[in-house]
């Protein structure tokens, strides 16, 4: 039979591992917590606010990657109304061809050719602030945009007496303001500002002020619905012209963005579709048309 004093050594033997290995995690769980402390908080940027550089006629904070190629493809139909003559619009083509490039993953630039007033347009963009989470959150994302457009139309021949090459000319400049509310909803402003060298003052005044309001509802992993609307502040009450209103459907494949749009403009640069447009969305003047996207990467991926 074990003495009692036998049997106390046997049970702190018996325990001795177990305190040792309690002993360790602890130490584990403290150096853990001193590690955890020691290193910077992770902030995360929110990415993909929109999955193209267009909204709908207009364009979207989003700037091209550092050496990729955008090839744009834009049509505009004629009016739905126009009837069955003019096969509801489908007999009529306006459109615009444009090469967007990234710079860097924040600049980038475009350059445009346009059939419905012979124009040619380029835009900068330059990503100001990005929209963050994490550990240093900021909610919004905000794009600048500089842009110039000549109009050739009219003909020299046919332009009025004294009408110059520099009196073509229309300069746009805006804020592009998104936040990317949740995985599936964006919202972006867009206060936008005009200038036209050359107008008819009885009409129209040479600065013109909107503000656009858009937003993207991502239905599936490949498709989006999308809407955009510009509000003309200052529009003369002499010219019979209307905001800007946009519907669309945005279906990714890949390196494609294929946009479906339904809008009261033939317009494709900010001075047609926002100064320009006689449509009246909800009278019938609604235009089908469609943005085709195709990127290419130029540059290695750092």
């Amino acid at each position: 039979m074990k003495t009692p004093r036998r049997l106390y050594r046997i049970k702190i033997y018996a325990f001795l591992p177990l305190m040792i290995i309690c002993t360790h995690v602890l130490a584990q769980e403290d150096l853990l917590k001193e590690l955890e402390g020691s290193q910077p908080q992770v902030t995360d940027q929110v990415i993909q606010t929109f999955k193209g550089t267009r909204l709908i006629n207009g364009h979207s904070i989003e700037t091209k990657g550092r050496g990729d190629l955008e090839f744009i493809f834009a049509h505009r139909f004629g009016a739905i109304n126009e009837g069955l003559y003019e096969l509801f619009g489908f007999d009529e083509a306006h459109v615009r061809i444009g090469l967007d490039y990234g710079f860097t993953d924040n600049f980038s630039a475009s350059i445009g050719r346009n059939s419905i007033d012979k124009s040619l347009d380029g835009y900068i963009k330059y990503k100001i602030a990005r929209q963050r989470s994490g550990a240093n959150p900021f909610p919004l994302s905000v794009t600048g945009l500089g842009g110039i457009v000549y109009k050739a139309s009219p003909q020299r021949d046919q332009a009025p007496e004294g009408f110059t090459a520099i009196d073509r000319v229309a300069y746009v400049g805006q804020l592009l303001i998104a936040s990317k509310i949740s995985s599936r909803i964006s919202l972006q402003m867009m206060p936008t500002i005009i200038h036209k060298n050359a107008v008819d003052q009885m009409k129209e005044q040479n600065d013109q002020f909107a503000l656009g309001f858009g937003g993207r509802m991502r239905i599936t992993k490949g498709v989006a619905l999308t809407s955009e609307y510009y509000h003309r502040v200052n529009a003369s009450a002499t010219k019979p012209l209307h905001n800007t209103v946009g519907f669309g459907v945005d279906i990714e494949t890949g390196g494609h963005v294929f946009q479906l749009i339904l809008t009261n403009t033939s317009g494709l640069t900010e001075r047609a579709f926002i100064t320009e447009t006689d449509g009246e969305f909800f009278d019938g003047d609604v235009h089908f048309g469609f943005n085709v996207t195709r990127t290419f990467h130029l540059a290695r991926k750092k």
